[in-house]
């Protein structure tokens, strides 16, 4: 049997619920979608917030050819059938729309390969991504797209759509549906669905039965993936090595990409550990590269390796402190005048201007613009 999600999964704007800010009166995607302008953009959001729905409404609206990929399992020739002769865009019957799901799982090269076909637009593409776009998709694509953020669902959006479902829950059973989900549709009427197959009918008991069941596993789509990761990441925040190491087990045994793992312990050498071990970097970052070369199962080794000792290793955060702090001043004040003293001078007109009079190497005087020379941002 289908989904219960994709059973009662919105097939138009007025039935779509939540993420107001893009789809709401007068908002960019629905101003899109009634005119019908046809583009290329990124949903960049938490899992179960409505991506793969805003694409097919959009398809939808264009009258368009929806191609749907997930680009854990898609490569250069899926694309390739897809665009089929190339004839130009204008002599197409119909636009084709390519959604790609997972559009960061896409490596440089075949993102490069994907370029040609957005840029003449053969193909309009819809990426979705619950990563920074900024960090996973290469410039010259994301210049060519909009990026549209969504946000986790609230809880009024929660029960509107658990409300579709005609199923009878109690408030107790409600509350705990909600914080279960936390913010995710998918996650929260995969559980409902459950529960109501398992037990008949949906109480706090049913879906606390319900979790603990091998019925409901590990899904690297839904909630199981991104509750592992962050209690992974926790475990060595706190230096419990132990803790670590049972959910990267978790993640490996249900075949958890093993570079997502990779990516984040790099990613935590430098935010968690920092300057107590800046080696730590280097470590992790050999990681990354022995599961690029070497995959699974032998990766899972090296995997080990490296947590147990970023696990282990002390934390100082002060460079990532210090970076946020450096970005919120740059949000509140703008790009302040550079100090004239250490301003670059390659021409006589810029020496005339006094750009880089007086710098002295190892002097003590504030490199910062004069509005924050003061500022302190490692105490």
């Amino acid at each position: 049997m289908e989904p219960l999600a994709n059973r009662i999964r919105p097939q138009s704007l007025d039935e779509f619920v939540g993420q107001e800010h893009l789809v709401g009166e007068g908002k960019p995607l629905r101003v899109a979608i009634e005119k019908k302008h046809r583009f290329s953009f990124v949903l960049w959001g938490p899992p179960g917030t409505g991506k793969t729905t805003i694409a097919r409404i959009y398809a939808r609206a264009l009258d368009a050819e929806l191609y749907e990929l997930s680009a854990v399992s898609a490569g250069k020739e899926d694309i390739r059938k897809i665009v089929g002769s190339g004839a130009a865009p204008s002599l197409e019957l119909r636009p084709k729309v390519l959604f790609l799901d997972e559009i960061h799982r896409f490596n440089k090269a075949q993102q490069d390969f994907l370029l040609p076909y957005v840029e003449s637009g053969q193909l309009t593409l819809i990426g979705a991504t619950t990563e920074n776009p900024s960090f996973e998709v290469i410039p010259a694509l994301l210049s060519r797209s909009r990026v549209f953020v969504l946000e986790p669902l609230d809880e009024e959006s929660l029960r509107a759509i658990i409300a579709r479902t005609k199923v009878k829950l109690g408030k107790d059973a409600f509350e705990w549906l909600m914080g279960y989900a936390n913010g995710d549709a998918r996650k929260a009427l995969t559980m409902l669905e459950g529960a109501k197959a398992l037990y008949g009918k949906v109480t706090v008991e049913a879906l606390n039965r319900a979790l603990e069941s091998s019925h409901l596993r590990y899904d690297k789509k839904g909630g199981e993936h991104y509750d592992t990761i962050s209690a992974f990441i926790k475990s060595m925040r706190a230096s419990q090595p132990d803790a670590a190491v049972y959910y990267l087990a978790r993640m490996v045994e249900a075949g958890e990409d093993p570079l997502f793992i990779a990516r984040r312990m790099v990613i935590f050498a430098s935010e968690d550990i920092g300057l107590a071990q800046p080696t730590a970097l280097v470590v992790a970052n050999a990681v990354f590269r022995a599961c690029e070369t070497i995959g699974y199962p032998e990766c899972a080794i090296n995997l080990a390796h490296g947590v147990a000792y970023l696990a282990q290793t002390k934390k100082d955060r002060s460079a990532y402190d210090a970076l946020r702090a450096a970005q919120a001043d740059i949000q509140k004040t703008g790009n302040l005048p550079v100090p004239k003293h250490i301003r670059n001078a390659p021409t006589k007109l810029m020496k005339e201007l006094e750009y880089g009079k007086g710098y002295e190497m190892y002097d003590d005087v504030s490199y910062l613009p004069e509005k924050l020379k003061n500022k302190k941002y490692f105490e």
